[in-house]
């Protein structure tokens, strides 16, 4: 049965790294829409708008629109519900969650030199969380894609031991399965780990047990049909936090600067059982992973808002590149049935990986808007990002050569449109907006198309405002299941509603 309790009895510094690829690359180079109702009323589209504590973290001179020090706090209710589809059976999961997605504050200083071509200068701090890894799936059904049983998880402990050594990946006489694992993991790594496993629990057969130097093995099931139950739970999200400064000159030139402090949370579990009735050796698999990712990073942005007349305004961002150092620690467990009887090899051991580097591709935004006065206003932006320059580092490592060219081949440039209007009425404010969002994939459909909506309403109160926005995006996964051996995939339709609250004031 699954082991959700893991008791962690040593920690294990390896001397290779963890199968990093392209879904760790690509999760921590996308942003999401978050910040505050009136920014996510307008889906985002406040490039060349200003004057509200996300657009701040969007547009850097957007701090210099404010006219008086301001401040905004944002709660959000978050939630997700995906529908897979797994060789033809259909599942559905739920997952909500509260939080506090926004927080900042800006303080305008008025230039008292009447000389001066500058206006005023703002200084900000803007907390913005940028993304939600909050994520629950289930894939269940029977894997009829036969041939060399791929369509089995003793594939991926087969890729994992082609070419290792026995006297690498199995039990010295006298070791306890914690005591090998921690061994191997020491000696040669991650690879030799899955080996040992898929040994160790009789998933592999050696061709010639009696010689240590053996490197050939046979899988000890016979090919057909599996069934698969896969679950997928993921937590935690990526933050951002902006020190901005901006400055106005003559009346209608804005510019801006943030530095920016990123930190990363994020846990990922993932549990699958297998069941064949092909008159095998083994007709029963568990397989769990359990993985804890941390880490911190630093990026900056240059932008500028220019009013063209009193109502036509144009505005351009910089994003550079974000430069992470990533921690990952991470734990296994499997367990087998059958002609052997119940093997269970529950290590008890948290691998602990070297830190990596990772660069996040930079970004380019150009924005549109025209207000109509204090009636309301049209708004709209667009920004490019070039995935495949993403990098894992450091670059003369061969794993991460390898899966860098992987990421150039694979991930291409993909463009953002942003689309928001707003319409007052005394003191209501009626907003709407879309956004769409083009897949990161050259394929198009391991990830997705994102297209989403908003619809959001504001009161002001004078010197306080209270904005409500309700907005909702949908996008495609196909992700396969492991990325080595069993890599059919799973096709997951995911849809992110979000209702948020905002309290904005002038300080």
């Amino acid at each position: 049965m699954k082991k959700l309790n893991l008791l962690f009895i040593g920690i294990l510094s390896m001397s290779s790294i963890y199968a990093q690829d392209i879904t760790d690359a690509l999760r921590y180079s996308q942003d999401n829409i978050q910040g505050t109702a009136r920014f996510r009323a307008l889906s985002g589209a406040f490039g060349a708008l200003g004057g509200d504590m996300s657009a701040v973290s969007l547009n850097p001179a957007s701090s210099a629109v404010f006219n008086k020090s301001h401040a905004s706090f944002s709660l959000s209710n978050i939630d997700t519900k995906n529908d897979t589809d797994y060789f033809g059976r259909m599942t559905s999961a739920n997952e909500s969650t509260f939080d506090l997605n926004q927080g900042g504050a800006a303080f305008v200083f008025a230039n008292r030199n009447a000389n001066s071509p500058w206006r005023k200068f703002s200084l900000a701090v803007a907390y913005e969380k940028t993304a939600n890894f909050d994520d629950n799936w289930r894939a269940i059904g029977t894997n009829t894609n036969s041939g060399n049983f791929d369509n089995s998880i003793s594939s991926y402990f087969f890729d994992y031991a082609y070419g290792l050594r026995l006297d690498e990946i199995e039990r010295l006489d006298g070791e306890t399965y914690s005591q090998a694992y921690q061994e191997i993991g020491s000696a040669y790594g991650y690879s030799h780990q899955q080996a040992f496993l898929g040994y160790e629990s009789f998933i592999l057969e050696p061709v010639d047990i009696n010689n240590d130097a053996n490197t050939e093995y046979t899988i000890n099931l016979n090919n057909g049909n599996f069934f698969h139950d896969y679950s997928y739970a993921a937590t935690g999200y990526n933050g951002k936090i902006s020190f901005n400064m901006a400055a106005q000159y003559e009346d209608n030139l804005y510019l801006g600067l943030n530095l920016n402090s990123h930190f990363i949370n994020y846990d990922r579990s993932t549990f699958l059982i297998e069941e064949n009735s092909n008159t095998s050796d083994v007709e029963y698999i568990e397989f769990e992973n359990n993985l804890s990712t941390t880490g911190s990073g630093f990026s900056f942005q240059l932008g500028g808002i220019l009013k063209l007349s009193q109502e036509f305004r144009v505005g351009l961002t910089y994003d550079s590149p974000t430069w992470y150092t990533i921690e990952e620690e991470a734990s296994q467990f499997i367990a087998t049935d059958g002609i052997n009887g119940f093997i269970e090899i529950n290590p008890l051991i948290v691998n602990v990986y070297p830190q990596y580097k990772l660069q996040t591709p930079g970004k380019l935004s150009g924005s549109l808007a025209y207000v109509f006065g204090t009636q309301g206003l049209l708004s709209f932006d667009y920004s490019r990002k070039d995935y495949s320059t993403t990098k894992l580092k450091p670059t003369s490592d061969p794993d991460f050569a390898f899966e860098n060219n992987n990421i150039s081949n694979a991930l291409t440039d993909a463009a953002t449109y942003r689309l928001g209007g707003e319409y007052k009425y005394k003191q209501f404010s009626f907003r709407g907006g879309y956004r769409f969002e083009e897949s990161p994939y050259k394929n198009g459909t391991t990830v997705g198309d994102l297209t989403g909506y908003s619809l959001g309403l504001g009161f002001n109160f004078g010197n306080t405002k209270l904005d409500l926005t309700f907005d909702q995006a949908n996008r495609s996964f196909a992700t396969p299941l492991y990325n080595m051996g069993l890599v059919d995939t799973a096709n997951v339709d995911r849809t992110d509603s979000n209702v948020t609250l905002s309290l904005s004031f002038n300080i």
